[in-house]
């Protein structure tokens, strides 16, 4: 009785990106040399595979590297201990400096802060608090505040006070906004915090 060669769904087994460098390169060697496996390869096919195809393998047996160092884990936006500016349903007058005072941290590295302003006169929500605040009646924005900033975090910070203040223009439309802080990490995770806020005249 012959030699029974193992099936090719083995081999491709052994090509899984789980599998260990070296178990690749042994299975190259076999695919090459071993004629009760590729006895009909000629030479010409075997230079081929050795020229194109070991690359390949070794990138297939090198794609499971070990994980476990990534950041899986998104930035926090916390109260500082003198308190968070602004707060939910804070008012500011046209023309007053906002104070912006928030806590950034994460596990690994800080990346950057987003500051964004909008008008909120649809009542539409963002879903990141649970408090309520008294509303003024919809209306159609005519001259709305709108307000876009990013800012740098030091490298290598894993917690950050934010610190701003930004100057309320005295030509917007008063009404109901949303003060909106957007932190994202050295790895791409972002987390947001929403603020309802309300500009007067």
């Amino acid at each position: 009785m012959g030699r029974i060669n193992p099936p090719f769904s083995h081999y491709f087994y052994l090509f899984s990106p789980m599998v260990p460098i070296t178990r690749g390169i042994i299975l190259f060697q076999a695919a090459t040399s071993a004629p009760s496996v590729f006895s009909t390869i000629d030479n010409h096919s075997r230079i081929i595979m050795k020229k194109y195809l070991f690359p390949l393998f070794l990138a297939l047996c090198s794609c499971g590297g070990d994980d476990k160092d990534e950041d899986m884990t998104k930035p926090t936006i916390t109260n500082p201990a003198e308190g968070v500016c602004p707060a939910d349903c804070q008012q500011f007058k046209r023309g007053d400096e906002m104070a912006v005072s928030f806590l950034l941290a994460d596990n690994v590295e800080l990346g950057n802060y987003n500051i964004e302003i909008h008008n909120n006169f649809d009542h539409h929500t963002h879903s990141t608090s649970s408090v309520e605040c008294e509303q003024e009646a919809d209306k159609k924005p005519v001259h709305p505040w709108i307000y876009n900033e990013d800012f740098a975090i030091p490298a290598g910070s894993t917690s950050y006070t934010a610190h701003q203040f930004i100057q309320i223009p005295t030509d917007i439309d008063p009404g109901d906004y949303h003060f909106m802080l957007r932190v994202t990490d050295k790895a791409g995770w972002q987390e947001l915090r929403a603020v309802a806020i309300r500009i007067t005249e």
